[in-house]
């Protein structure tokens, strides 16, 4: 009991650390992006800290956002069906 209690504990820690890693770097490519787009003139009367702060906004809510939370989901399904399939097939 204790090794399975050990595995989550480090798993979750070694997980969070992935996703905060993951999130930054696509957080930052998006601002990069946004950047990119604003300096190509795809905007008129706004300038780029407003731009930026809109799209980061927009993002903050989007799809892909919540996609990077399957690094937690992946990594559980795949060591519990190990775990059950070990077990009890």
């Amino acid at each position: 009991m204790f090794a399975l209690a050990r595995l989550v504990v480090v798993g979750f820690f070694v997980l969070t650390i992935v996703y905060i890693c993951l999130s930054l770097y696509s957080r930052s490519v998006r601002r990069d992006k946004l950047e990119t787009e604003w300096r190509e003139g795809g905007t008129e009367g706004a300038n780029i800290e407003e731009f930026v702060q809109k799209g980061l906004e927009e993002y903050d809510g989007s799809l892909r956002r919540k996609l990077i939370l399957g690094v937690y989901v992946i990594p559980i399904g795949i060591v519990s069906f190990i775990i059950y399939a070990t077990n009890f097939m």
